[in-house]
């Protein structure tokens, strides 16, 4: 049996790694843009110098598992064809290609490996007194903003978006904002229309809804909203946002020998995480497993229990949630709290190269 996997983000590893557990005979081929795996929740702090995000692929990937790195242009029937002209044929196909940014010119996409080393770069050029603006008031805007902010406090750090930590309960909100206001992070409750000078760097000048405007030497964008075209362009059937719809097994609604998972995938009432990604890349792992082993495929049901963030190397936020992902008023923040983002962002990472990952069943 020939299985492709396209994409070794959280979903695509471990699907892989899962599926070569169950079924050891099967071959397994990963195809994905670099020779690294990526950890997305900590690619704020590559950019800060913090931490690292790239981690050997090959450590990842269980033995027996063949990895080759290229994009994919196109997924026909069986077969998948690479932009160099080269193609690889399947049995069965894991569509992990997760999603993707698309900056407003004179930004810099903090949300992908090249931004964040762009990122990084430009970081390091600035001397002390500079600015650096962070747009998008979503929690990765926020981590990146409390991030640089922590560990170059020699700088002017502003973060703006048209809300800040909109996701959370309104306490923990107010949580968050205090926590980048001891940082020093200026919050700028608006809408970024223009960023002028497309480079992203030097004397970038955005301008606001509002009609303000302000200077900064390095403007980051931190906004994820876009999903790769490939399934679209492939002819899979996909939603508005571009996702694959998927049945209830995690399958293509127009080729079952295709799975779809993680933020590529169309699935009711999941949100772009890696506690999204890495429990369908199980589950559909499982699914195939059971259909080779001539079982039927079992429903996916996945719950969420809480959303965690950063906020530096010594505060943080854990904000629990129902199953249905809608916020509760409880959180905790805190020492406590950043040393609980630490354990998800390492068990992610964990279950993603172990195949060992266990999540709460959805709301019945």
């Amino acid at each position: 049996m020939r299985v492709v996997v396209v994409g070794a983000g959280y979903a695509g590893t471990i699907a892989a790694n899962r599926l070569a557990k169950k079924v050891p005979d099967a071959g397994i081929t990963v195809i994905n843009p670099r020779l690294d795996f990526v950890e997305r929740v900590r690619l704020h702090e590559q950019i800060a110098g913090t931490g690292q995000a790239a981690t050997p692929l090959a450590s990842m990937l269980r033995a027996g598992i063949n990895s080759r790195v290229g994009t994919v242009d196109t997924i026909g029937d069986g077969c998948v064809t690479l932009e160099d002209g080269a193609s690889l044929g399947f049995d069965y196909l894991f569509l992990a290609v997760g999603s993707t940014v698309v900056p407003m010119p004179g930004t810099v996409p903090v949300g992908t490996w090249e931004g964040a080393e762009q990122a990084r770069t430009g970081l390091a050029e600035l001397s002390a007194g500079a600015a650096v603006t962070v747009i998008g008031g979503g929690l990765t805007g926020i981590e990146t903003a409390s991030e640089l902010a922590g560990a170059r406090p020699d700088l002017h750090v502003r973060l703006v978006g048209p809300s800040i930590a909109a996701s959370l309960s309104p306490g923990a909100q107010q949580r968050v904002c205090s926590g980048l206001e001891r940082l020093g992070v200026e919050v700028v409750e608006d809408v970024v229309v223009e960023v002028a000078v497309g480079s992203g760097r030097g004397d970038s000048v955005a301008r606001l809804r509002s009609g303000a405007e302000f200077v900064s030497d390095l403007t980051l964008w931190a906004v994820l909203a876009s999903i790769p075209d490939l399934a679209a362009r492939s002819g899979l059937e996909v939603n508005s946002a571009g996702r694959v719809v998927v049945d209830e097994f995690l399958r293509s609604g127009n080729d079952a020998r295709i799975f779809a998972v993680g933020d590529c995938a169309a699935v009711s009432g999941a949100r772009l995480s890696c506690a999204t990604a890495a429990p369908q890349g199980a589950h559909a792992a499982d699914n195939l497993a059971r259909i080779v082993k001539g079982r039927k495929p079992e429903p996916y049901s996945m719950g969420y229990v809480g959303q965690a963030l950063s906020l530096g190397r010594k505060d943080g936020l854990v904000q629990a949630s129902r199953r249905d992902d809608t916020v509760r008023r409880l959180y905790i923040a805190g020492r406590a709290a950043a040393v609980a983002k630490e354990g998800v962002s390492r068990y992610a990472k964990y279950g993603s190269r172990t195949a060992n990952y266990a999540w709460m069943p959805g709301a019945k």
